[in-house]
């Protein structure tokens, strides 16, 4: 499927929401064994949540925004496996970065599994910690200052 077909929006109803979290409980639960407490938590509720979508209007990918004080975190970060490497995230991460600049934000941070610092690296941010476990999997923080 080429780029041009996938649609990246905020999500805009209890179906894109619906569909973002049963990706990440086949990424996070189904693929890396994440147990599903801790994978859909309370900060759902006060997230804004970004999808992207085929053409037949289903969630292939997902992240959360979510707001402390004058910083943002981005979370959450997952594309449907057979949609991997082809520039998803990243483009969901420049439109999420977009509107953290637009909503006033002075920095952005994420807790980066280390299998994908290199993605996040691309985009601008920095590696901020030590590594340390969540979930069972090896993630750092990582910063990025907001112009």
């Amino acid at each position: 499927m080429a780029e041009e077909q996938v649609a990246i929006r905020w999500a805009r109803d209890e179906r894109d929401v619906g569909g973002a979290f049963a990706l990440r409980e086949a990424v996070f639960y189904g693929e890396q064994n994440v147990p599903l407490q801790e994978e859909l938590d309370e900060l759902d509720r006060d997230a804004q949540h970004l999808v992207a979508l085929d053409r037949g209007g289903n969630v292939i990918g997902t992240l959360r925004l979510l707001s402390f004080g004058e910083e943002a975190k981005i979370g959450r970060v997952a594309v449907a496996a057979e949609m991997r490497r082809r520039g998803i995230a990243s483009r969901m991460l420049a439109i999420a970065l977009a509107r953290a600049r637009q909503q006033g934000f002075r920095r952005v941070r994420l807790a980066a599994q280390l299998a994908a610092v290199a993605l996040y690296e691309q985009v601008g941010f920095a590696i901020e910690s030590e590594p340390f476990e969540e979930a069972g999997i090896p993630h750092v923080w990582m910063g990025l200052a907001l112009s």
